[in-house]
């Protein structure tokens, strides 16, 4: 009869966790264990008895069998916080294809090989006249640094080691040998870091609105009752989302429970920190990518300990191992950035919903623009929808004026400014108002060309174009790659090479042409490459020190700021151009979100959205701020075409460094789903009954980016509404992957890309 072996973790945070060990499943546990499951196993020459967790089962012995020893048994315990952290990982490898150790490493904090913080002190242990005595032994025998040091010691008792080191120059040899003699004691105490560094200033809380009350009560209310649910908080830009938010984890706190607030970018940290601050105090603490490794650490620590109720990050906050966890937030839920781009490809809202079930604690989700994957289930009644139309302050949604760029073009205007928006600025720079201006590109200019024949500067590693940027360089976004920018163009030889310049930097630059004396700041990729930048350029901004903001896509979300009555969009529809079934989606998001930035004070604002696609319905919703319209028009495209939400999609995508052979993989891998006898089923019923079959495939082709850094991209796409379906046909592929044992090639999985390739 076949054995079953299990691969087994023995510390799932330890930072090496790619070494599992492989144990025999005895016959009477062979019913009993899965995978995440805690057990007793013998471990170490000595066969002492540790607990690990199953990561795999499979019948295929890995090592030599002889050597192999045997589970002992099942842990009979209370699910701790690490049971809930490999029931999670097992879940995401599940629902979105990658090995366990992926999943774990994705999960659980590792453990990280830096010291804690240190801060010793130099006590006094003599009496001071003990002291003043060998202070003057000192002064005779001419021992200048340690006559310095006692000197100190008789005017105080406790002085701080780094101060005695650094300030009075004392060696540590000196200072040890002061306490071998018993004059002082060295006193050591560690602290976890804290990268929260505000002032203790206090923020008046906010009167909620009845609209606003109902949510958090429901919530709260619902948490009690011991049926916490999923919730969106579906509220118009400025109608104090945020309030919602606070006043549930201020009573979920009240309540001994903590709270994840997850927020879609660095960018917004800072804002959402200071006000979560002035609430909680020390109490909330943040975690992105950057912190240091050390500090990461520190604070997965300090929830652990109970030193910290809330978290504030992106999407890796969401596995913060709190032990009694009450209610995550998913703030500006629709952003693309909670979908991980690398293996596992989790989406942060659907894998908080898995966390929430897990921890009994409720889920908020809150936009202005809710994804139609939310928007959708909240109709379909899976999630309970709440909406708020009003400001906060009052004020009404901005004035937005739609600019078509064809009709400046006609009447003689060649700026990147149309004449609206070029007066509607010089009256905001008159009344001491500010401006924000937005687009959605980075760098000096979008790409380079020959005027005479039409080449286009690209490359060489990757299938994309060369940005110039103001060095005089052109550069690769995608793999850093970079060259002087050519007089002459390489292919024919003309002199006519220039970009079409529609950068930051670029619009900067006109606008203090156009506006001498006017003060700028820019907030793009290349000026928030420091830890401090995102802070330091907000800041400023909101403390009136700049006239106009500049920046791309991440100076339009979420950031409040009562002073701007002006936001101009420039190139409005760049994104309506890209190659994807959800540009409408998108643009219209960043749209909504970018004219939502004016008008957040007393005084009403305007916004200007310059577009060469009047017409299109995306910006025209935008411009109405009109999200229900805007929802029933986009879910029919994506029905007729079987998008998500109105169906499902798997992105199988391979990579190789050769083009043949990841060609050949490619179309491997699909003719192994076409050949299926359940897909042939399918095909041929779907036929004879002449609908639309449950399944379908889709290529497999190049990528739309076909090389990246050398490798080449392949991908072939599966639809259906059935997600256990797709998910069955990747557990087939990853199965014949494995046992293919590939060598130049790597496959991926994507379950409803964010970004198709």
């Amino acid at each position: 009869m076949t054995e079953t072996y299990a691969d087994i973790i023995v510390d799932i945070s330890h930072e090496k966790l790619d070494r599992p060990f492989q144990y025999v499943i005895p016959k009477e546990l062979e019913d009993k264990l899965e995978t995440g499951m805690c057990v007793q196993i013998p471990f170490g020459t000595g066969n002492r008895v540790i607990k690990g967790y199953i990561i795999d089962i499979g019948t295929v012995c890995k090592i030599d069998r002889a050597k192999m020893k045997s589970i002992l048994g099942v842990v009979e315990k209370g699910v701790s916080v690490e049971d809930k952290q490999i029931a999670l990982a097992a879940w995401i490898r599940k629902n979105y294809g990658s090995t366990m150790i992926q999943a774990l490493k994705t999960v659980v904090p590792a453990k990280q090989s830096v010291k804690k913080l240190e801060h010793k002190t130099i006590e006094r242990v003599m009496t001071k006249e003990e002291v003043i005595s060998l202070l003057g032994e000192s002064l005779r025998k001419k021992q200048v640094a340690k006559a310095r040091l006692l000197q100190e010691l008789t005017e105080q008792e406790t002085i701080p080691y780094e101060w005695v080191t650094g300030k009075l120059a004392v060696s540590a040899q000196a200072i040890h040998g002061l306490e071998k003699t018993g004059v002082i004691r060295i006193v050591s105490t560690t602290s976890f870091r804290n990268p929260v560094r505000f002032g203790a200033q206090s923020e008046q809380r906010k009167t909620l609105s009845p609209a606003q009350q109902e949510i958090a009560d429901t919530v709260i209310q619902e948490y009690l009752d011991g049926m916490p649910s999923t919730y969106l908080v579906h509220g118009i830009t400025g109608s104090g989302k945020t309030e919602v938010y606070m006043d549930i984890i201020e009573r979920m706190v009240a309540l001994g429970k903590q709270a994840i607030v997850l927020i879609p970018e660095i960018a917004l940290t800072y804002q959402t920190l200071l006000r979560f601050y002035r609430r909680f105090g020390d109490r909330v603490s943040v975690m992105n990518s950057t912190l240091s490794p050390g500090e990461k650490y520190d604070q997965c620590e300090r929830a652990k300990k109970g030193e910290i109720d809330v978290i504030i990050g992106p999407r890796s906050a969401l596995f913060t191992p709190f032990p009694d966890l009450g209610v995550i937030v998913i703030d500006e839920e629709h952003e693309s950035s909670y979908k991980s781009e690398s293996t596992p490809k989790y989406h942060a809202r659907e894998t908080a919903e898995k966390v929430a079930s897990l921890y009994g604690a409720s889920l908020v989700l809150g936009s202005a623009t809710p994804s139609l994957e939310a928007y959708h289930r909240a109709e379909q009644g899976k999630v309970k929808l709440f909406t708020l139309k009003e400001r906060l302050t009052g004020g009404e949604l901005p004035e937005v004026t739609i600019a078509d760029l064809r009709e400046e073009l006609k009447a003689g205007n060649r700026s990147i400014f149309s004449r609206e928006l070029q007066e509607l600025l010089k009256d905001r720079l008159e009344k001491k108002e500010q401006s924000i201006l937005f687009i959605n590109r980075r760098g000096y200019a979008g790409f380079i060309s020959c005027r005479a024949c039409g080449q286009v500067m690209k490359c060489p590693h990757c299938d994309v174009s060369l940005s110039e940027h103001r060095n005089g360089r052109l550069m690769c976004h995608y793999c850093g790659y970079s060259e002087p920018k050519p007089t002459l163009c390489p292919k024919c030889g003309s002199r006519y090479i220039s970009g079409f310049r529609a950068g930051t930097q670029q619009i900067e630059e006109k606008l203090i042409e156009m506006f001498p004396g006017v003060r700028t700041l820019r907030m793009d990729g290349d000026t928030t490459k420091t830890k401090d930048s995102y802070e330091a350029i907000l800041s400023a901004f909101a403390n009136g020190e700049a006239d106009v903001l500049i920046g791309t896509q991440m100076i339009v979300k979420g950031h409040d700021f009562p002073n701007v009555t002006l936001v101009g969009v420039l190139a409005a529809d760049l994104s309506l151009s890209a190659n994807d079934y959800r540009s409408a989606e998108r643009t219209f998001q960043l749209l909504t979100q970018a004219v939502g930035r004016a008008g957040r004070g007393t005084r009403p604002g305007r916004a200007i959205i310059q577009t060469y696609q009047p017409e299109h319905y995306a910006v025209c919703h935008a411009a109405n701020q009109d999200y229900e319209n805007f929802y029933s028009e986009e879910i029919l495209y994506r029905e007729l075409g079987d998008y998500p939400p109105a169906s499902h999609l798997l992105a199988v995508q391979i990579y190789s460094k050769d083009e043949a052979s990841g060609d050949a993989l490619a179309a491997e891998l699909a003719n192994m789903v076409r050949d299926t006898d359940w897909f042939q089923k399918e095909l041929t019923e779907s036929i004879r009954q002449k609908k639309k079959p449950e399944i379908s495939l889709l290529g497999p082709t190049p990528a739309t980016i076909g090389k990246i850094n050398d490798v080449f991209r392949f991908v072939f796409y599966l639809k259906s509404s059935n997600y256990e379906k797709l998910v069955s046909i990747k557990d087939m592929l990853e199965e014949k992957i494995q046992n293919r044992q590939l060598r130049t090639e790597m496959v991926q999985f994507d379950f409803d890309p964010m970004n198709t390739m």
